[in-house]
């Protein structure tokens, strides 16, 4: 999903297991689907292409819903994302941007409810800052952050992450700390492991600012025993 995908939504994917025992296509999508995230977070384009070909395949089998198909691009720029191919990745979030504005003719499964036009906004706004369109991503990642619910905390906390890079990027490092700092409120209350990934990459780009007392307070509270204690037991 970031991102933003499932790992960065905080989604467990769904076990093989029952897709296979209840012959269900779209569960067998949705499975295969994640699984492409783990090569393609390791670079590994063709394991993971292979993977979302399979989950294409499944899903037509099902008669998938648009948002299913929608997510299926999403994971799929993702992964491109990771491995470098920002412009083919930007190409599948626009289809599936337009996939989910037209009407569809098939419904999702009751299970399906981690995807969503804003978690579709998420993931686009982490690619754009990948391919460095910096005012994009910032447009993009806070609409993204107005319309997540409150209840949303794992989501907010790569937003905030990422928004901080961008802010980082574009050479305001105390707007980007002060974004970090909303993002280590949330991560006090919400443990996430991807989360805190993505502050720590926002961390990194402000490297030319480091001796600031800015990224000290930011550096103070990243390296905090607490801290530290979360990142070790989870």
């Amino acid at each position: 999903m970031s991102s933003t995908s499932l790992r960065a939504a905080g989604t467990a994917a769904p076990s093989a297991g029952p897709a296979g025992e209840a012959d269900d296509s779209l569960l067998g999508a949705a499975v295969l689907g994640h699984s492409a995230f783990v090569p393609g977070w390791a670079g590994q384009r063709d394991t993971s292409a292979e993977r979302v070909r399979a989950a294409r395949a499944y899903a037509r089998r099902g008669s998938a819903s648009a948002e299913l198909l929608a997510w299926l691009d999403a994971v799929e720029a993702e992964c491109l994302t990771r491995c470098g191919d920002h412009r083919q990745a930007l190409s599948l979030l626009r289809r599936a941007e337009e996939a989910l504005a037209n009407d569809a003719e098939h419904h999702s499964p009751e299970w399906f409810t981690w995807f969503s036009a804003t978690r579709l906004a998420a993931f686009k706004g982490n690619t754009e800052l990948a391919a460095g369109l910096i005012p994009q991503a910032r447009t993009t990642l806070e609409g993204v952050l107005a319309r997540l619910p409150e209840t949303d905390g794992k989501q907010r906390v790569v937003v905030l992450g990422d928004l901080a890079a961008v802010e980082a990027a574009a050479r305001r490092p105390d707007t980007a700390c002060a974004l970090l700092e909303q993002a280590l409120d949330q991560l006090s209350v919400t443990w996430y492991a991807t989360g805190m990934e993505r502050v720590r990459e926002a961390r990194r780009v402000l490297t030319p600012w480091q001796d600031s007392d800015a990224v000290r307070r930011v550096d103070d509270r990243l390296y905090s025993w607490s801290a530290t204690l979360s990142s070790l037991q989870r």
